[in-house]
């Protein structure tokens, strides 16, 4: 069974510091199980809403019209399509997210800059949670100036 692979932990022993109280969390991934725990991760860490995307396409011409994402989990590869382009865009707009992908070369075939999360797949829900949470710091320091 694949999806146990992708199964994410629980662990608030070691994730209880990081919340994502009343935030808006996009998920870019198309598998879905995998997706379906992310959500659920999300929300046992506070998020208020988790809209989950399966297809670059379901976003529509203006995918920031109405839509007030505060974070996001981007998978690398979305349906055969890149999310590069799309994480330029959530990045012009300050909004901090991570890459959670099983691609291992990454920075050499994508660009990906140094300074952005990649969590690689299989991942657990520590490392995920982790990673939003530096990512959010990440975007609160650029924000503020330091």
């Amino acid at each position: 069974m694949q999806s146990a692979t992708y199964r994410l932990s629980r662990r608030p022993d070691i994730l209880q510091d990081i919340r994502l109280d009343g935030m808006h969390v996009l998920v870019m991934e198309d598998e879905f199980l995998i997706a379906m725990d992310v959500e659920q991760l999300c929300r046992e860490h506070g998020a208020a809403e988790v809209t989950i995307v399966r297809q670059i396409e379901d976003l529509g011409d203006d995918p920031f019209a109405g839509q007030a994402f505060h974070v996001a989990v981007l998978d690398l590869m979305l349906g055969g399509n890149s999310t590069t382009e799309f994480a330029n865009s959530l990045s012009q707009r300050g909004i901090p997210f991570v890459f959670a992908t099983g691609h291992t070369d990454v920075q050499e075939r994508f660009g990906i800059v140094s300074d952005i999360e990649v969590v690689a797949k299989p991942y657990g829900g520590t490392d995920l949670i982790a990673a939003l949470g530096r990512a959010i710091e990440r975007g609160r320091d650029r924000s503020s100036g330091v």
